[in-house]
């Protein structure tokens, strides 16, 4: 009768075996572990990134819309209406 190869006759080279192998599996936990922990930090710090340079951005363009926006300047043309170019640019939210 064949024997199973998984099945240990020894109890006591099962459990050494299990053991080692429980050991091995606990390093690759930890390595991954650590690893999941690398990648979470570098989103994070790209996420902050990201978030700061979209107030910087959004910042910057409402500071130059502020001051460069034709509709706020009120520019005309000679007969007192507001330039057609000056309109449509403003339609867009840039700058004339």
């Amino acid at each position: 009768m064949p024997r199973d190869p998984d099945k240990h006759s020894d109890p006591a080279a099962a459990s050494v075996s299990l053991a080692a192998e429980a050991a091995l599996l606990e390093a690759r936990l930890r390595l991954l572990q650590e690893a999941i922990d690398t990648v979470d930090a570098r989103i994070k710090t790209v996420s902050d990134t990201l978030h700061l340079l979209r107030r910087t951005s959004s910042a910057s363009a409402e500071g130059a819309d502020s001051e460069n926006h034709c509709g706020s300047s009120g520019r005309k043309d000679a007969d007192g209406s507001t330039d057609d170019a000056c309109r449509e640019a403003s339609k867009r939210s840039m700058p004339c």
